[in-house]
């Protein structure tokens, strides 16, 4: 298979951060007009920032070895030979070279698949336990460092404690819920934007857990790695430093690291918003990274103003740093069962994470003060039948239960006996992200609608 490689740069090109930096200390105004949100409930408190649990595939892999320390810790954390490491670097190059990012998410199961491959494959190369040591490492080393005083740390959000699996953040932070393919800023516990976002590929994904934002970098430069990929692109060389605004520089105009691999970064078409279009990233349009950092500034008590926006503009090729006065939350999470603004949203499984099951149905509603056995009969069949839909499985099959739980007898009729109405309904589900379902016990409950969204359509 053939791949188009001009975004992988994305996740490889994170790995360093270059660029004068801009300190500002005067504080900002913030003007901006909030949304009115449940008042708080729970004092924030640490969470810890559990790096072990991000997924592990082959191309993920490869691009942590485009950073040359990366073999050495193999050598020295997994006292992997460099007969195994060589091994391990060739077999993850060349899966990823026959990856093709045009039918990304077009196949069930890509993510688990990509998963179930690099389990086996890097297995049989140096066997079970260090491959669970590998996917630790890999997870840590993506979680990002800690601080300098060595904490790992992000504040809780607001019912947190209580169990809400999506819960309203008491403090000022950005939040990503990865699967409604959704990124909010909250000041103060408001919610005051929202943006329409592009997230990782199935073998890229985005990772999950808690990170900081501590830098808005304008103009930033990207150095191709030495890959194959590169070699076919058009004017790019390996280890030849495209410079900022060039057009062949896949970042944007704007980046902002949110520790290791990952960025918030511009340079996406409107086309690749709502779907999948990075590796291991938050991509936005550059109309929407522009806004975006005004937004991020403003919560991290930095002013940016119009004459410095302006300015970083028209100097396209001067890379930029301004530091933020104190670090901005990032919570990037994985919730596909969803109360919002009163009503039940469960979207696509998009990494095939078994989310869509009845038992975390019955604890999302459970945590908005509904139990799942007092739904009339219309809303727990419709609800069943939404899990299944966006969940990947075949049409007719019954949402995945808890062992210890029996499936509920409402859920969705076997294909022999669904009508015809019910069968186009599961067909036109599969191109769907997203279903909505009315709950009159969740009125004026759960997480907020968008706020002032920014599609990424406007010019």
């Amino acid at each position: 298979m053939k791949r188009n490689w001009g975004h992988l740069s994305v996740l490889i090109a994170c790995l360093a951060v270059s660029g004068c930096v801009a300190e500002s200390t005067n504080q900002v105004n913030r003007n901006a007009t909030p949304s009115p949100l449940p008042s708080p409930t729970v004092s924030p408190s640490p969470v810890e920032n559990r790096g072990s649990t991000q997924p592990l595939t082959l191309p993920v892999l490869d691009a942590f070895f485009a950073d040359d320390s990366f073999s050495g810790k193999l050598k020295t954390r997994l006292q992997l030979s460099d007969e195994q490491v060589s091994k391990l670097k060739e077999l993850a190059h060349s899966e990823t070279a026959q990856l093709n990012e045009e039918n990304a998410g077009r196949e069930e199961q890509e993510s688990a698949t990509a998963r179930t491959t690099a389990t086996e494959e890097i297995s049989a190369l140096i066997g079970a336990e260090k491959t669970q040591q590998l996917a630790e490492l890999v997870g840590e080393l993506w979680s990002g460092p800690t601080d300098e005083a060595g904490d790992k740390s992000v504040p809780a959000s607001n019912r947190e404690q209580a169990g809400d699996s999506n819960p309203v953040p008491a403090d000022s932070r950005i939040v990503v819920n990865i699967p409604a393919y959704r990124m909010d800023a909250f000041d103060d516990g408001r919610l005051i934007k929202s943006y329409k976002i592009g997230i990782g590929y199935p073998e890229f994904p985005l990772p999950i857990g808690p990170r900081k934002a501590r830098v808005i970098i304008f103009n930033p430069t990207w150095t191709p790695p030495d890959e194959p990929w590169v070699a076919r692109m058009k004017n790019v060389s390996a280890g030849q430093k495209i410079a900022a605004g060039s057009k062949l520089n896949p970042l944007g105009p704007i980046k902002i690291p949110i520790g290791g691999p990952s960025l918030i970064h511009g340079g996406k078409s409107p086309a690749k918003l709502g779907t999948f279009a990075s590796h291991g990233c938050v991509g936005l349009t550059t109309p929407q990274i522009e806004s975006f950092a005004r937004v991020l500034a403003q919560l991290g008590d930095v002013k940016l103003t119009d004459e410095e926006l302006t300015d970083y503009g028209r100097n396209k090729t001067e890379t930029k740093q301004v530091k933020l006065d104190h670090a901005v939350p990032v919570e990037l999470r994985y919730q596909t069962i969803v109360v919002e603004d009163g009503k039940l949203h469960i979207y696509r499984d998009v990494y095939d994470q078994e989310t869509n099951t009845e038992e975390n149905l019955r604890a999302v509603l459970a945590a908005n003060g509904v139990r799942f056995d007092d739904l009339a009969e219309g809303e727990r069949t419709e609800a069943l039948s939404a899990l299944a839909q966006m969940s990947g499985q075949p049409a007719g099959s019954a949402p995945k239960a808890s062992p210890s739980r029996s499936t509920s007898p409402t859920s969705i009729p076997p294909p022999e006996k669904r009508t015809g109405a019910n069968r186009k309904t599961t067909a036109a589900a599969k191109n769907k992200n997203e279903i909505v379902i009315e709950i009159a016990g969740l009125q004026g409950k759960g997480y907020p609608s968008p706020v002032a969204l920014d599609t990424g359509s406007g010019k």
